[in-house]
């Protein structure tokens, strides 16, 4: 072999000067050069790509949903006079509904973070794992993980994973403000979604 060359040998083929060689496994490494043993894998072949196209809406009413404030600074800094004041942190678990109350159906919840992270001008950077508890995705999520500025009226986020009938989603999603009062924070907010997924 040349070096840095490996083969995988059955145990009982193995034979070094009449001696049995291997690491008591069924499977042993030989190898010219020091490397690393692993046993053989075959290749993973992906199933066909799916692309499937969401709409609902996300619900943040501090009376009924509250955000929790876990963490701020003990100074003042940007926007210090509105309800998140940069570098404070949230976590939040919103309702997900077909349309904008919540009489019109709740299909399951936004959990995660978010944190203000504007200094100029006011946004979040958002963490949210969108998991549905009703109809063919009940027990399925998809995550994003991305910069919202929330004072856009349309603004875009990056899907980074799912789960369930989501694997490995990847894609996009399109909020737009249906109702936002930046006084208490309240908002509803209009989600169009995008997943390419397995």
């Amino acid at each position: 072999m040349k070096n840095n060359e490996y083969m995988f040998v059955p145990k009982s083929e193995q034979k070094s000067n009449g001696r049995k060689i291997g690491f008591g496994t069924d499977f042993g490494c030989l190898h010219s050069h020091t490397l690393p043993c692993y046993s053989q894998s075959n290749p993973y072949v992906p199933p066909a790509e799916k692309v499937t196209q969401l709409h609902f809406f996300t619900i943040r009413s501090v009376a009924k949903t509250p955000a929790v404030l876990v963490a701020h600074p003990n100074f003042t800094t940007a926007f210090n006079n509105t309800p998140i004041p940069f570098g404070s942190v949230f976590p939040t678990d919103d309702p997900l509904t077909v349309g904008p109350n919540l009489t019109s159906g709740v299909i399951g919840n936004a959990q995660g973070l978010w944190a203000s992270t504007g200094q100029d001008v006011l946004s979040l950077v958002v963490y949210w794992d969108f998991g549905f508890t009703q109809g063919k995705f009940n027990g399925s999520s998809f995550s994003v993980f991305s910069r919202e500025p929330i004072t856009q009226t349309e603004r875009e986020l990056a899907v980074v994973g799912g789960r369930g009938k989501f694997r490995m989603a990847k894609g996009f999603a399109k909020l737009k403000t249906y109702f936002a009062d930046f006084s208490t924070a309240d908002a509803i907010v209009e989600c169009n979604v995008t997943l390419i997924h397995y």
